[in-house]
């Protein structure tokens, strides 16, 4: 997967991180799927210093990369799909904990991810009307049969994911509902995408992320797991 395929940077930058933050990433999104909750800033600089590597420069290559994002205290307030806070788009699946997306494309490409079907509910933005989709890999039911995406951005492009696009990456009800959202919020640019292209789009940047990795890697989720 290529950055220049990927409309947001969360889940295609991934492919360039070096070992020690490529398994750092990898397990913070096991620690999410089993709990819906990211490791702490302390036990990620352990994580880090038990694969010889410095912790400041590895979470660094995690924020500049924008894998995850951190706040002002050094915890993570992002990781691609997930959200550490609640949002208006929840997803759950069986025997699994209740997760919260950081978008509509995120929590799209959850199910291709952990390799399982989920469940997604949102609120309309604006409106609060609840929208169910029902995700299995790369196959979707969707309620209302009219939902749609809409993809925007607004503020500093340079900065994370997290602060200029996630919150404008929404389910809509109808297209017309998404166009009325877009005119009322004329600081926001983006587009519409169908449900396939949605699906697609969600696949393509997470789907690969909890893919088999080597021993060493997984030996560094299931470290952060167990704990």
């Amino acid at each position: 997967m290529t950055q220049k395929a990927c409309p947001r940077p969360g889940g295609c930058r991934a492919d360039g991180l070096s070992g020690p933050a490529r398994q750092v990433h990898r397990a913070v999104l096991a620690a999410f799927a089993r709990t819906g909750r990211p490791p702490g800033r302390g036990e990620l600089e352990r994580l880090v210093r038990g694969h010889s590597a410095d912790p400041d420069a590895v979470l660094a290559e995690l924020a500049g990369t924008d894998v995850l994002a951190f706040a002002a205290d050094g915890e993570i307030r992002a990781a691609y799909p997930f959200s550490p806070v609640a949002t208006p788009i929840r997803v759950s699946w069986a025997d699994g904990p209740v997760a919260y997306a950081m978008c509509a494309i995120d929590a799209l490409g959850m199910s291709a991810m952990l390799g399982r079907p989920v469940t997604i509910t949102a609120a309309e933005p604006g409106t609060g009307r609840v929208i169910t989709v029902h995700a299995d890999a790369d196959h979707a039911r969707w309620d209302p049969r009219t939902t749609v995406v809409f993809a925007g951005s607004a503020g500093d492009a340079r900065g994370p994911s997290a602060d200029s696009a996630c919150s404008y990456i929404n389910f809509f009800t109808t297209v017309r509902a998404a166009r009325a959202w877009a005119r009322r919020h004329p600081e926001v640019t983006g587009r519409l995408l169908t449900q396939d292209a949605a699906l697609r789009s969600g696949v393509a940047q997470f789907g690969p992320l909890l893919q088999a990795a080597p021993k060493s890697g997984a030996r560094t989720a299931a470290s952060l797991e167990q704990r």
